[in-house]
């Protein structure tokens, strides 16, 4: 459905755009017509208006019907895409509540069995992050809930959190 939202309203843009560039086109060349003037050779005070009268109203009706069909076009095309927009985003924010839910129980799971203590590498392992993502997570947690860092001899790093 999301694929037919994107595929209709990049259609509906570009009708739009070639409705409005056509009537745009139309009273460019209606201001051209209605300049063109020839001098009269017998006296230059004279000038012969030669317009013809049956093109100028025919690009007086292609730029309205243009505009008449190349505004709700182009509306009904923007509206379109603004909602396939704000439905992707609300889709993103619902993975990543969802992804952030998930974390946070395997968090507070890991406190349980292990009597608060938690290390790096466990937790990166039980909630599949990488490391990187999985020790910024640890450290937010453990500001918050004022735990303590334990830096093994080997390296390693554990948190302790009080239950």
């Amino acid at each position: 459905m999301k694929t037919a939202e994107k595929l209709a309203a990049g259609w509906l843009l570009t009708l739009g755009f070639m409705f409005l560039s056509l009537s745009a086109s139309a009273v460019m060349q209606k201001n051209d017509m209605q300049k063109d003037t020839i001098p009269n050779w017998r006296s230059v005070e004279h000038v012969l208006d030669i317009r013809n009268e049956a093109a100028i109203n025919v690009l007086d009706n292609t730029a309205l019907h243009g505009l008449i069909f190349g505004v709700p076009t182009s509306v009904l095309g923007v509206w379109l895409a603004l909602g396939v927009y704000r439905q992707s985003q609300q889709e993103t924010k619902a993975i990543k509540a969802q992804a952030n839910d998930q974390m946070q129980s395997t968090f507070y799971r890991m406190i349980q069995e292990n009597n608060g203590r938690i290390t790096l590498l466990s937790f990166a392992m039980q909630s599949q992050l990488p490391p990187a993502d999985a020790r910024q997570y640890l450290d937010e947690q453990a500001k918050l809930f004022n735990a303590n860092f334990k830096v093994s001899e080997e390296g390693g790093i554990s948190y302790d959190f009080y239950v």
